[in-house]
């Protein structure tokens, strides 16, 4: 393992994430949002914003999930990562999250609710250390990892990708 990721998994008391890779939240909002001003996507309340730390090391890969609200992803140090997602209509995009922006990585990546997302590191020697913001916050009752004969339903093409990121 890189001694960085030692350092962060350490430091900020990470621990193993069920999609992959580790985590830690770091904020939740005190202040929360009722159902009745949520969209129907949403059974109960929702805190206003959740925050955690997310680490990649070596290997280790995201595999594909999806959540009922936004997530941003914040670059913040280690390698560069690739993050595919798959949208309900089969739609493709790729995006790299890191420093280099001169070669086109983003310094944040924005999935949008309702997007199977996987992300993997570009260098497997080394790790990658986001922040990644949710908004409505968090609620694992709104995270659901891909299952993979629904996902080649709804795009076969990508059956490589699907199988490398999924069980």
């Amino acid at each position: 393992m890189h001694p960085d990721a030692i350092k962060y998994i350490d430091k900020l008391k990470l621990e193993p994430h069920p999609e992959g890779g580790y985590f830690k939240e770091i904020y939740r909002s005190g202040e929360i949002i009722l159902p009745e001003g949520l969209p129907s996507r949403y059974k109960r309340h929702r805190n206003i914003s959740t925050s955690i730390y997310f680490l990649l090391e070596g290997s280790q890969v995201s595999k594909f999930h999806k959540l009922k609200s936004d997530e941003i992803w914040h670059f913040y140090d280690g390698c560069s990562a690739k993050i595919y997602i798959i949208d309900n209509s089969g739609n493709f995009s790729e995006f790299t999250i890191g420093k280099n922006i001169k070669t086109g990585e983003h310094l944040q990546v924005v999935i949008n609710n309702g997007q199977w997302f996987a992300a993997e590191l570009t260098d497997k020697d080394s790790f990658c250390l986001v922040g990644c913001t949710v908004s409505p916050g968090f609620d694992f009752d709104d995270f659901e990892l891909a299952k993979r004969k629904e996902l080649l339903m709804i795009c076969p093409e990508f059956k490589a990708l699907i199988e490398k990121f999924t069980n």
